[in-house]
């Protein structure tokens, strides 16, 4: 049974909240969303007030949990079948929850795993670059150029993380400005031939490039992790049987996440501190 692992925590509701409590409260020290004051008070049921500013806020306020009005267990058992890519149809049947209901969890956990996307330090040492592109039809042109699709530029630290973006077009700005605010200046920048790439010399950057025409690799100078990650990412993108382009930043995203931390065993625990945490947008 896929809930084993969540029934094994959590046998009633009460139990289940503070599972999170211990998440949103280190140590069950309250303070204030907003100002970070610690003085608080107790004013309702669930209801505190920060005596500094005023604020008045649950112990779930601007957090994505609170996005959704489900119940504690279910919200755990939700996270642990995202965390097992089980699908919203399936996970409707293994919960009892509606359709809407599991397909706007899954959402809100993906609108989570994207709020912290500016938390990552900068990539540096040996650094991989390339765009891929996702979606359109498979017939006709595929790879640049190609109608219908998305292009999404990518960038991978040799022996750490992938960063992954949907850009508007492969142009040399448009790439040349994502490296610089995510790869840091003296890294050495491995790319293919494209043209959009020749002017990363220019920006503090060691660039070498591998004619694809030729071979794939020459030495050191390859982009074959990035390419592993394009394989990962379409492969997975597969199930879900098309995403509309409105949505696609928040699954590709998720692929990110899970790639970067692909090789851990807490992933349940990344997610619950994801949705646990306050977001200054939600405030």
């Amino acid at each position: 049974m896929v809930l084993k692992t969540v029934k094994d925590i959590v046998f009633k509701e009460e139990k289940a909240r503070t599972f999170f409590l211990r998440h949103r409260w280190k140590n069950y020290r309250k303070f204030c969303p907003r100002c970070v004051s610690k003085e608080v008070v107790k004013i309702r049921r669930m209801r505190l007030l920060c005596q500094g500013c005023r604020y008045e806020f649950g112990d779930f306020t601007g957090t994505h949990l609170a996005l959704l009005r489900i119940g504690f267990r279910d919200w755990l058992w939700l996270i642990k079948l995202f965390e097992l890519e089980i699908s919203a149809r399936r996970a409707v049947r293994e919960l009892g929850l509606s359709y809407p209901t599991v397909l706007k969890g899954f959402q809100v956990i993906r609108r989570a795993i994207l709020a912290q996307d500016q938390a990552y330090p900068l990539l540096r040492g040996e650094v991989e670059a390339d765009e891929a592109y996702f979606g359109g039809r498979r017939k006709g042109k595929r790879g640049r150029g190609a109608a219908g699709k998305v292009p999404v530029f990518g960038i991978l630290e040799r022996e750490g993380k992938v960063r992954v973006e949907v850009v508007p077009n492969v142009k040399a700005e448009t790439l040349l400005h994502l490296t610089v605010k995510k790869v840091r200046r003296g890294s050495i920048v491995y790319t293919d031939k494209y043209q959009s790439y020749d002017s990363l010399m220019f920006c503090g950057y060691r660039h070498l490039k591998v004619d694809h025409s030729q071979r794939f690799a020459s030495g050191k100078v390859y982009i074959n992790g990035l390419e592993g990650f394009w394989s990962y990412a379409k492969e997975r993108l597969i199930k879900f049987h098309g995403v509309s382009k409105e949505k696609f930043p928040f699954y590709l995203k998720e692929l990110e996440f899970r790639y970067n931390h692909r090789k851990e065993d807490n992933f349940f625990e990344l997610l619950i501190s994801l949705l646990t945490k306050p977001v200054a947008d939600l405030l």
